[in-house]
């Protein structure tokens, strides 16, 4: 006889619920329950399986693979003209490497510090790095199993000065401002604040102590009255020249120019300017140099070796004045074979009028154009001619790196028009407010798509894309995605997330429909043609909305037959549909009263988007027939759409509706407000929430927690003592072979009056068993904050009926969770437990169809739990507790299809669940027995949780900042990364990178969370490492764990007995009465019933 406070003890210290019991404990009968509500605890059932650890490793791997968009807070820019790779550093110490489409190399490192300078040891595959804590790090590309591979290899610090007194002199004068790589790429010149200039040995970085030059030592050559006592200042520019590399052109801040011969260590001529040095630039063939300087100007000094020692400008110039001018930060002077020359700088504009734009300008003979950019100025360069033999640059694209996108310039094709990007678009051009992956997109609608892009912005470049270098190893693939993002502006934007870059294809504009108070006008973007400075807008970034209400909050697309709905903050729901030509229409419009005359609740938030009145045009793409308004016009929190049928639905705080779109008609309007819910009458846009109020309802549910706890504990009765029996127990020693499941944490149910109560969470169509077992049909299906879940038997008609009868909703069921908890997603499963195929999917052989033959299955994950409950009956079938387990909350989840990475034949649907602490957990569906469990996401990230999106396949994407989007993969065979080669002249191979340097896999990425690396990525506390007498243990031909067993999960009964209520509405109350008297009599039989 097992005593039960020996289990209890069991319990307690047996581990984790996730070790398998040891094989002593699995033969060992379980001990009797604890008499009354001691009920709380179970024993495992058994052990897991072999087999099914080895399925597991076949269908589960979690990797985080690439980073699509632009890069967050850039901060440097380099480029290297023989491989054509380029590479930007950021803020947080990213390096990221681009070249052909596909070709990406991303490093990170280890001191989170800005990027400050970059350069390349052209065609080494090489990178040289400063950050802004004084550090040099040399980064190589290598090659391993046939990939290139990015790895930092050295690091580098500059001492102080030898001689001096360090403890007295200012650690910045060693501060390097300025690294100039010699053209015979064995050598780096290091310009510091105080002046000296250093040179480091490459690739080793080894200082070359006896070539170091100080400030004093030019200073011997500068005439008496130039010097005036007065330091030259930081070094500011050093420029090899560009016919005899012996030569260095070094720039002081002060003004002054020294060409200095490193073999003679003296000073051959000086260029004296009395304006502080920005930049300078040689001309090709040596005999011109070019320098920028504080006040807005540049100048122009010729070099012969006839020129004197002392050198006055040839021409000094403010291109921008005569009123006081910004500084020009970079200058670029570069010839050209049909005459003329280039000058490029970035700055300058008049101070007054214009000192707060972004510009970079292009002067080309009497041409000259102002770019001008809505964010700062980080960088830029030119794709020119390297070959030494050539006499001519002949520049053919400048690429201009700004704090918010990347723009190419075609400086071959007349009027200097932009190159599209292939990779690196500004996701965030306004701010990204919703997201939406679609997963096999038909070839058809692709294309559609694409035209419709072409159409919108037609290429007038007919230049390549500069940056080319490597070789994309990738294969091509094998389904088409699409990736959605709803944006602040009232934009949709379509983007191919097939492969690694991520490309945009379309953009769809909803601001047009509306009246809004700042109407888009064209012209602003067109300079006259007497404006100067001849500003020209180029680049897309434009953070600015014209009305906070256009935001995109939904999006839904059936890709068969290319139907979209777009919803938005002002409770816009827009219905459209793909057309290839242009057209001009009316859009019906429909108001829907989400309160039904409710008395008591007014309005506070803003007001409804006004839309225009008649026809209107519109471009070919996607184009809006109807416009259904929610009043209230709060933000929509769910939408949904069924092709088939012609309907949508949608919700918001206040309730939701079924609307037909074919026959224009509202079907249903549901209000889900309760009497206390006054915070959905304030609208996203307002901030009138009561702090009064909010400090009240905080100290009620302080109160409440602690006379609930008052009321659970009692000294006197049976269970507290076997309570303490139990913690005495606990501090001695037990058996180990008894594991039980771990203590489950206490989750106090939620008030009913909560504010927001009757936000709509989420929607669902389904074909399904509502009625009774023996007839399926059409069902609606809503969830709302309070833990209430909506079931609606729909009429719809027939294809060949739709246009004569109208669809009608009756409420089915009503199911109300027990501790009220967020429904966060409801998924109808027939009756082999596989997800309802889409609309259209089964007529058109894209899917087998659904079993409509055993019982289906609703599943119901809310904020807390999972649940599985039969139909139509609803009574629970299986759950899994997540918080009480866990004790995290579910923020997204999503059917999901794991394809084996082994056997092409085999897959498994489940459940893929993201947590508020950030991790992500898979769940087999309907068993709802938990398979692996991954850290994904930082739990402080709480902009990246919000926004994750899943894709039906099992990858996911996410923000790890405004701009960039993280991609993960959860799937072994489904995996998008970049594999790509760079072939190099000398290509190192691992093996030459040095004693002490070690491979690893992807670093930390750079905005986002560390990356699981070696075995950690196929591990997690669900599936923990086998014993070898486990691996060599015969399978079993039905694995418990396995999602195909066919035995029924008992329920976890856990806790406290609770009921959950549940109305059924299409069932006679005598009916009802027996089913209820049944229940009672028989409690096997309904098991759903008796649920916490």
């Amino acid at each position: 006889m097992h005593e039960p406070g020996r289990a209890l003890f069991g319990y307690l210290h047996g581990g984790s619920a996730r070790a398998p019991l040891s094989p002593a404990a699995s033969r060992r009968p379980p001990p009797p329950p604890l008499p009354g509500k001691m009920m709380k605890f179970r024993f495992r059932r058994q052990g897991h399986d072999p087999q099914r650890e080895k399925i597991k490793q076949e269908l589960f791997a979690f990797n985080k693979t690439v980073e699509h968009g632009f890069p967050n807070q850039p901060s440097s820019l380099a480029f290297d003209p023989k491989l054509r790779i380029m590479a930007i550093g950021t803020k947080s110490g990213a390096v990221k490497i681009y070249g052909a489409p596909g070709v990406e190399f991303t490093g990170l490192h280890r001191e989170t510090a800005t990027v400050t300078q970059m350069h390349f040891l052209p065609e080494q595959g090489r990178l040289l790095s400063l950050l802004d804590d004084n550090t040099l790090h040399l980064w190589e590309i290598y090659q391993r199993d046939g990939y290139s591979h990015l790895e930092e290899t050295r690091s580098f610090i500059l001492p102080g000065r030898p001689g001096f007194d360090s403890t007295n002199s200012p650690p910045s004068i060693t501060r390097v401002t300025v690294i100039l790589l010699m053209s015979t790429c064995d050598v780096a010149c290091l310009g510091t604040e105080g002046g000296g200039i250093y040179f480091l040995e490459l690739p080793g970085l080894t200082l070359l102590e006896d070539k170091s030059l100080y400030q004093d030592e030019i200073m011997q050559g500068v005439p008496e009255d130039y010097r005036c006592g007065k330091a030259l200042g930081p070094v500011e520019s050093l420029q090899e020249h560009p016919q005899n590399p012996s030569k260095i052109l070094i720039g002081f801040s002060r003004g002054l120019m020294v060409l200095w011969n490193k073999s003679t260590r003296d000073v051959e001529h000086l260029f004296l300017g009395n304006q502080q040095l920005e930049s300078v630039s040689w001309e090709r063939s040596g005999r011109t140099v070019v320098s920028s300087h504080s006040d807005g100007g540049y100048a122009v000094w010729s070099v012969t070796e006839d020129s004197p020692k002392s050198i006055q400008p040839v021409t000094s110039t403010i291109p921008y004045g005569p009123f006081p001018c910004k500084a020009i930060n970079k200058i670029v002077w570069q010839t050209c074979e049909s005459g003329g020359h280039f000058i490029i700088f970035s700055g300058g504009m008049p101070r007054a009028s214009y000192g707060d734009r972004h510009c970079i300008t292009i002067l080309h003979g009497q041409t000259l154009v102002t770019l001008d950019f809505t964010s700062r100025v980080i960088d830029f360069f030119t794709v020119y001619n390297t070959e030494v033999e050539e006499e001519f640059d002949n520049p053919t694209a400048l690429v201009a790196l700004v704090e918010e996108e990347l723009v190419v310039v075609d400086l071959q094709m007349p009027g200097w028009p932009t190159i599209p990007a292939p990779y690196l678009a500004p996701l965030h051009s306004s701010a990204i407010t919703c997201s939406y992956h679609i997963s096999n997109v038909p070839l058809k609608l692709w294309e559609r798509i694409i035209s419709a892009g072409e159409q919108q912005s037609p290429r007038l470049s007919s230049g390549n894309w500069p940056i080319s270098g490597g070789r994309n190893l990738a294969q091509e693939p094998t389904q088409r995605g699409l990736l959605l993002t709803g944006h602040e502006d009232g934009t949709v934007r379509f983007w191919d997330a097939s492969g690694v870059s991520l490309k945009p294809l379309y953009k769809l504009g909803t601001a047009h429909i509306f009246q809004t108070d700042c109407e888009h006008n064209d012209s602003l973007n067109q300079s006259g043609d007497e404006e100067w400075p001849p500003f020209r807008k180029v680049g897309c970034f434009d953070p600015y909305s014209d009305d906070p209400r256009l935001g995109i909050q939904k999006i839904v697309l059936c890709k068969y037959t290319a139907k979209m709905v777009v919803a938005g903050t002002a409770g816009q729901v827009l219905v459209m549909e793909l057309n290839d030509e242009k057209s001009e229409h009316l859009i019906n419009v429909a108001v829907v009263d989400l309160l039904q005359d409710r008395e008591g609740f007014t309005w506070k938030g803003h007001d409804r988007l006004t839309p225009k009145n008649g026809s209107l045009p519109f471009t070919q793409g996607f184009q809006p027939t109807t416009l259904v308004q929610c009043m209230p016009p709060a933000a929509v929190t769910a939408i949904t759409l069924h092709s088939e049928w012609n309907l949508v639905a949608f919700g918001t705080s206040h309730g939701f509706g079924l609307y037909d779109y074919y026959r224009r008609n509202p079907v249903l309007a549901r209000c889900t407000l309760h009497p206390n819910d006054s915070l959905a009458m304030e609208g996203p846009l307002s901030r009138v929430k009561s702090l009064k109020k909010s400090l009240r309802q905080s100290f009620r549910r302080i109160r409440k927690s602690r006379v609930s706890g008052k009321k659970r504990v009692n000294t006197s009765s049976p269970s507290s003592k076997v309570q303490e029996a139990n913690a005495q127990l606990a501090e001695q020693a037990g058996p180990h072979e008894v594991e039980m499941t771990p203590v489950q944490r206490r989750i106090e149910p939620r008030s009913p009056d909560d504010s927001l109560s009757g936000v709509v969470r989420c929607l669902c169509f389904a074909d399904t068993f509502l009625r009774d077992a023996a007839h399926h049909g059409p069902t609606m299906w809503a969830g709302t904050n309070s833990g209430s879940v909506f079931a609606y038997a729909l009429e719809v008609p027939s294809q060949e009926k739709f246009s004569e009868r109208s669809v009608e909703a009756v409420l089915g069921k009503e199911i109300q969770l027990m501790h009220r908890a967020p429904v966060v997603s409801i998924a109808v499963l027939d009756g082999r437990g596989n997800p309802l195929p889409e609309p259209y999917e089964v007529s058109r052989d894209l899917a087998k169809a659904p079993d409509m033959q055993g019982s289906h299955s609703v599943l119901i994950a809310s904020e807390e739990q999972f649940k599985v409950f039969t139909l139509p009956k609803v009574s629970a079938k299986t759950k899994f507790k997540l918080t009480a387990h866990e004790g995290c909350r579910v923020r997204k989840v999503a059917l999901v299809n794991f394809a084996s990475v082994v056997c092409e034949d085999y897959a498994e649907n489940c459940l893929a669940c993201l947590t508020n602490l950030g991790d992500i957990h898979v769940f087999t569906v309907p068993g709802l027995r938990p398979q692996v469990h991954y850290d994904c996401i930082r739990k402080e990230d709480i902009s990246g949780i919000a926004s994750c999106v899943f894709t039906k396949h099992g990858q996911g994407f996410y923000l790890i900042s405004p701009s960039e989007f993280e991609r993960f993969s959860m799937s072994t065979r489904n995996i998008t990364e970049p594999l790509c080669l760079l072939d190099l002249s000398n290509a190192h191979d691992i093996t030459c990178l040095g004693s002490n340097f070690t491979a690893t896999p992807k670093l930390n990425q750079a905005n986002g969370t560390h990356a699981l690396q070696g075995s950690e990525a196929n591990h997690s506390p669900a599936s923990n490492d086998r014993t070898p007498d486990e691996q060599e243990a015969s399978f079993s031909p039905t694995p418990v764990d396995s999602p195909n067993n066919s035995i029924d999960t008992p329920l976890d009964t856990t806790g406290e007995i609770t009921a959950e209520e549940v109305k059924d509405y299409l069932v006679p109350s005598e009916e009802a009465e027996r089913n209820m008297r049944n229940m009672t009599e028989d409690e096997a039989r309904s098991p759903g019933i008796l649920i916490k």
